[in-house]
């Protein structure tokens, strides 16, 4: 069973980029997006970069037409080292859902985060 341990204020958590804590020996990023706040592991799974150091992003979506449509702008987050997009919420990588970064539970109380682990 998972137990809560506290990250960070919410306050400390910016909106454009990850606030990197160190909770259980472990480096996290947190992420605030419009639906709360989320957790993900500070390590990218292809080869060990420091994920969550990397931009916040979105992606084009695929089209039947010769258009570009960018969506979902500031819900993932790109490995700096080789461009890997990942989804904030869940870890899935874009490219191939069986690959993920670790995501944590989070939860709110007053201004403090906890992460569950």
């Amino acid at each position: 069973m998972a137990s809560k341990h506290f990250a960070c204020k919410a306050s400390e958590v910016p909106s454009d980029a990850a606030k990197i804590v160190t909770v259980c020996k472990l480096s996290l990023g947190l992420f605030k997006l419009n639906d709360g706040f989320h957790a993900l592991l500070n390590v990218c799974p292809h080869k060990g970069a420091a994920l969550c150091e990397g931009p916040l992003c979105g992606t084009t979506r695929q089209t039947d037409k010769t258009e570009f449509i960018y969506e979902r702008a500031g819900e993932l987050v790109r490995c700096a080292w080789h461009g890997w997009e990942f989804d904030i919420r869940t870890g899935e990588f874009l490219v191939d859902r069986s690959v993920r970064a670790r995501s944590f539970p989070v939860s709110l109380e007053d201004d403090d985060i906890y992460v569950h682990i």
